[in-house]
Parts: structure tokens; C-alpha cells; sequence
């Protein structure tokens, strides 16, 4: 029986693919066998824009209704003297650049950029956050820049125009490889379990003609 590959288009910088996040790494862990999740970039701010520190902080305070959800990543409103993160690139680079050393890399430096950002008012944006937070990590220094090279960004910006061409205009979106067809919003667990359990069900029955 092949695996399930279910393919979720997400932003570190949205609040929503954090919990999904959390959601989809639980239901991996419980369908390692059959199920592989496959993260790919969505840009919600592509391009560098500096922002309002004070506007920035009350806008965080608004993760508390993500943070109130069943299943939710760890919300903290911004308090450190940091700017803003000012795009989405740089985080996605350097996860893309984890993600050529192995999957468990890439899974590190997931959970931390998500972190870093939501829960420790870092700005994820910053290269010297990002290197900080690769070696935190322990990931091999000699990787890190890698994240520089023009075929990464080339990946990430493939990955967030695959989504455009779908039709998928936010996150985080998910959908099953060889189907065009996406759900959005950062849904239950229990509903992403149902859905993906369904499909592993249907694979492991025999077609009859």
C-alpha cells in the first residue's frame, strides 16, 4: 500500500498554520506508516515592508483566539524591542535549506521558526535570528548558507505559485497529492484525522471491476 501524501501549503508568519502545525505533526506521528505530510511555502508577505512596532504589538494580541483552540500552538503577544518580522522569505529559505540536510532537520527548524515567532517575539525575518536559531538547534553550521542560494529561493517562490495556480489564496491549504482539490483554514484534528484516515482506508481496499 503506497503512502498517503498530503501536501499543506503554509506561512511562518501565520497564525493559523501554527496550529495546523501542531495538528498535522500529531496525526503524522500516529500514521507514520502511512501517511507523509509534505510542506511547501505559501508567501503572505512576499515582499519586505518595515512595520509599526506599536500597531504590530496590539495586532498580536489577536493570537489569543488561535492560542484559545483545542490543539493550538503556544501564543505569547509580542514583548520584545525587536522590529516586526518584515517578510515571509527568510524563514522559508532556511527551512528549505534544512529540509536538504534530512527530514528530521527540517522538522527542527519548523517547530522553532513557528516558535520563535508566535511564542518568543523573535523576528524571524532577520538573518542573524535565523543563524541564532540554527545553531540553537545544532544544526551543521556549514549548511546554514545554503539558505542563500538563488535555487532555494527558487523553490520557495515555485512552491507559493504552485498554490496561486490552484487557486489557493491563503493559509494554511492542504490537499492530497494528484488531487488539485484544497482545503483551507486550520481545521480539527479530528477532522484532518477523519479525512486522512478515509483516504488510507480506500487504499487499502482492493478495486474491484
Amino acid at each position: 500500500m503506497s503512502l498517503v501524501r498530503l501536501i499543506v501549503y503554509s506561512d511562518y508568519l501565520c497564525p493559523w498554520c501554527y496550529n495546523a502545525s501542531v495538528r498535522l505533526r500529531r496525526l503524522g506521528d500516529e500514521l507514520s506508516s502511512d501517511l507523509e505530510i509534505v510542506w511547501r511555502s505559501y508567501l503572505l508577505r512576499p515582499e519586505p515592508k518595515a512595520r509599526d512596532t506599536e500597531k504590530f504589538r496590539a495586532y498580536t494580541q489577536s493570537w489569543t483566539r488561535p492560542g484559545a483552540e483545542e490543539d493550538s500552538g503556544e501564543f505569547r503577544p509580542w514583548t520584545s524591542d525587536a522590529p516586526a518580522p518584515t517578510h515571509s522569505v527568510p524563514a522559508h529559505l532556511v527551512a528549505k535549506a534544512a529540509a536538504a540536510i534530512d527530514a528530521d532537520a527540517f522538522h527542527e527548524m519548523h517547530d522553532a521558526l513557528l516558535a520563535a515567532y508566535f511564542t518568543d517575539s523573535r523576528d524571524i525575518s532577520d538573518e542573524s535570528v535565523l543563524a541564532a536559531i540554527w545553531r540553537e538547534r545544532g544544526l551543521p553550521a556549514d549548511r546554514f548558507g545554503h539558505s542563500r542560494s538563488p535555487e532555494v529561493l527558487q523553490e520557495v517562490l515555485e512552491d507559493h505559485a504552485e498554490a496561486q495556480s490552484l487557486g489557493i489564496t491563503g493559509a494554511p491549504a492542504a490537499r492530497l497529492e494528484g488531487n488539485e482539490a484544497f482545503l483551507t483554514g486550520a481545521l480539527p484534528l479530528a477532522m484532518y484525522r477523519r479525512w486522512i484516515e478515509r483516504q488510507i482506508a480506500a487504499r487499502a481496499t482492493p478495486a474491484t471491476h
